[in-house]
């Protein structure tokens, strides 16, 4: 079952969403080479806590850090490590949560270490540009797989794969909220839109093959084939109008 939010429940979770948005805003201009992916959480972390909220990712099923931070192969789901050093030309996608009243938003990016090649940079760049394809079907009576299939479409039309193991989701009291949303499909299919849904939208591009595996340490989720991978993803409310995104643009 779809949860549609109340007028309230929206008016907190663009609070919670100002916060995340803000972090991802202003992590574009820290991430540098030598830092390591410890120091990420730690502002991250430090930022949702001077702001009287709660970081979503602490503890969730587990999971050690604040902040998910995966760098080049890795997917998402990356654990923060002070032994984890970024380099010139690498790539980092960096995923946020914030709780605020018992409601979560939920965003991630994908940052370029320094100067990084050509086509690294375009696999950032089509990965936001596929999220913004779904979310021209983000629209009362469009139905889900518009969105999947519009993510899809985006970023196979430019030679790259979208993954298929994970997906984006529902949210709001629980991170992860009914429906499942995958970042390919179909067009057509699922329930319609209504307004007052609130979804993840999180399209996770890979430079080469969909296929992905899990490390060791049962978090860290990496491609098969060693290539580079891009996150992008904001917490979307369905309106009467457009989609409202509520991780878009944080000025605290």
């Amino acid at each position: 079952m779809i949860i549609i939010k109340s007028q309230q429940e929206i008016d907190i979770m663009r609070e919670s969403g100002k916060v995340t948005a803000y972090i991802l805003s202003e992590l574009s201009n820290r991430i540098r080479p030598g830092m390591s992916t410890k120091e990420i959480d730690e502002f991250v972390e430090g930022i949702i806590l001077k702001n009287h909220m709660i970081p979503s990712f602490k503890g969730y099923n587990g999971f050690p850090a604040s902040t998910c931070v995966s760098v080049n192969e890795e997917v998402v789901h990356g654990i923060p490590s002070a032994k984890k050093i970024l380099h010139e030309g690498d790539i980092v996608s960096v995923d946020v949560g914030s709780t605020y009243k018992g409601y979560v938003s939920d965003a991630a990016r994908t940052y370029p270490v320094g100067k990084i090649n050509e086509e690294a940079q375009r696999l950032i760049t089509v990965t936001e540009e596929s999220f913004f394809e779904g979310l021209k079907f983000c629209k009362v009576g469009c139905r889900l797989s518009d969105i999947s299939a519009a993510i899809q479409r985006k970023a196979e039309s430019e030679g790259f794969s979208v993954i298929r193991d994970f997906v984006g989701h529902g949210i709001g009291r629980a991170m992860h909220e009914e429906p499942q949303i995958p970042n390919y499909g179909k067009q057509g299919r699922g329930p319609r839109l209504a307004p007052g849904m609130v979804f993840a939208i999180e399209p996770m591009v890979n430079q080469g093959d969909y296929e992905v595996e899990v490390q060791e340490n049962n978090w860290t989720v990496v491609t098969v084939d060693g290539k580079l991978s891009a996150h992008y993803e904001n917490t979307v409310v369905i309106t009467d109008g457009e989609p409202e995104l509520l991780t878009l643009n944080g000025v605290l």
